[in-house]
């Protein structure tokens, strides 16, 4: 049986991890700061990823591909990229390696690249060195990309899933003939990521623009979904970037306007990545191990059959294996994207139900039936809820055929209540502060979102940050409108914005 996973209020940091390693999800690779995403923890990205490329392509954006190594030229285009993304650029300065007597594989130094390559943190100068051979007239506008990917960023300190080397996202890429079309988009693509955060990973989130302290290199603004983890940190879930002209003028990518002018493209660009994986563990598990939200989940129901004797095998699994195709066969409805609901029967007679029992509930799978001889005497099963504790979650005597509708209900009211109880606990913990010592003392403890006047400055903003590590994480879209003062300097804010310490 699986070790124990360490509690969160002992160590919160072990605890995530423990849950990463025990449900299966990940583990450090031998390549410094790199992971392996295992079978079960990418199954999960694959339902996010399936996910979200339909909301794109149902908001008429369509997939390419661009290539990963970037010429170093290229992002010294755009300064304030440049300069955002200097120290953390892998770089490839050679193209070959060479058997030297004595010392085994060695660079070629007869190999150097007349150009060293970045290995791509992000993929705007690329593609817009692109997009000056796609874009010629307003015809060809608006340009609506999409590509899924891997990126490197070479981090120092990493976790798994939450900040690592290298990692997987989808980063959108758009071209607009005016300013205003693009800042829809850029909310637009916003509203998208909301959406899956809150619908399907039940993960309540805050909208709003970044500070300019917070914002992407080379973008004019950066709006985000922010949310709040069970340590009371935040998480910056995606952000959606409105570009400017910025990247068009690098690449000197014009148009003729329906006027005949020649015009610069507006962009924007915008991404989320295997980040969210963390963001669902962090908001939804407890001490027992993983929970999913049943409409990310990649298995809904493992159905354990229990018997002793030789003489009750073949009934009780033939009913579990019945009881799992009913659960397959249900209609497929739009509340799971219209994908087959999964069943597995756990058949493995090497393992007691008691060690099965345990195993797939640190694997977060959503429901669980038991099923034995007294159980199929009664011609019903037990059904068990995986967010809910101890005898709460169970429900005894289910009929078996009405077990297919009441695992629907159930998974239904499960997504649900994650959700509630996410938003609950962010509510909970969300606090205005009015003082500087007041901050200071709510943040560390209990720590949350706090609601606080700022001036508007970078500078007040980099001061806070060193003296506390909380940053301003989002200046909500929906906040009241409330005249007061900076609780730094004194000086006049024009309403609250949400700090917090932050993974």
């Amino acid at each position: 049986m699986a070790d124990k996973v360490t509690k969160r209020a002992d160590d919160y940091s072990q605890w995530y991890l423990d849950i990463v390693q025990q449900a299966g999800l990940a583990e450090n690779s031998d390549v410094r700061g790199c992971m392996v995403i295992k079978p079960h923890g990418y199954a999960i990205w694959e339902k996010m990823q399936r996910t979200l490329d339909r909301l794109f392509k149902d908001t008429g954006h369509v997939n390419a591909y661009f290539p990963l190594f970037i010429p170093k030229s290229f992002l010294a285009k755009e300064e304030e990229m440049a300069e955002g993304f200097a120290k953390e650029c892998a770089v490839v300065t050679h193209y070959r390696l060479k058997k030297m007597e004595g010392r085994g594989l060695q660079v070629d130094p007869a190999a150097k690249l007349e150009e060293e390559l970045i290995i791509r943190p992000t993929s705007e100068t690329i593609i817009w060195n692109t997009y000056k051979n796609w874009i010629q007239s307003y015809r060809d506008l608006p340009l609506l990309i999409n590509q899924w990917c891997n990126v490197v960023r070479w981090e120092m300190r990493t976790r798994l899933f939450l900040r690592t080397a290298e990692f997987l996202w989808q980063e959108g890429h758009t071209a607009h003939a005016n300013q205003a079309e693009a800042q829809e988009e850029a909310r637009k693509i916003l509203e998208v990521y909301r959406s899956f955060a809150e619908d399907w990973m039940a993960m309540p989130v805050l909208t709003g623009p970044k500070s300019d302290g917070q914002k992407f290199p080379g973008a004019v603004y950066t709006l985000c979904i922010e949310a709040m983890m069970q340590d009371r940190k935040a998480l910056q879930a995606g952000t959606s970037h409105f570009l400017g002209q910025n990247f068009a003028k690098a690449f000197d990518v014009k148009f003729q306007s329906q006027a005949g002018q020649l015009e610069y493209a507006w962009a924007t660009s915008w991404g989320v990545s295997t980040r969210l994986v963390g963001g669902l563990i962090m908001t939804h598990s407890d001490d027992q191990g993983l929970v999913v939200p049943p409409r990310l989940a990649p298995l809904h129901v493992v159905i354990v059959p229990i018997f002793r004797k030789p003489e009750e095998k073949q009934a009780v699994l033939a009913a579990a294996q019945k009881l799992a195709a009913a659960v397959r066969d249900i209609p497929r409805d739009p509340y799971f994207d219209y994908e087959p609901l999964t069943a597995k029967v756990d058949d493995r007679e090497q393992y007691q139900p008691g060690y099965k029992f345990n195993e797939w509930e640190v694997k977060g799978v959503p429901i669980r039936v038991e099923l034995g001889p007294k159980d199929l005497a009664q011609n019903a099963c037990v059904l068990a809820r995986r967010d809910l504790p101890g005898k709460e979650a169970k429900i005894m005597g289910v009929p078996l055929d009405a077990a297919p509708a009441k695992i629907v209900a159930m998974l239904k009211e499960m997504q649900t209540a994650l959700f509630e109880r996410a938003r609950k606990f962010r509510d909970e913990n969300t606090m205005e502060v009015n003082s500087y010592d007041e901050f200071k003392k709510k943040l560390e403890e209990p720590g949350g979102f706090l609601l606080a006047h700022w001036d508007g400055t970078r500078e007040t903003e980099d001061k806070i940050s060193a003296d506390t590590k909380a940053t301003i994480r989002c200046i909500p879209f929906n906040r009241a409108k409330e005249t007061g003062k900076c609780i730094l300097t004194g000086k006049p804010s024009e309403g609250r914005v949400v700090f917090a310490k932050a993974y």
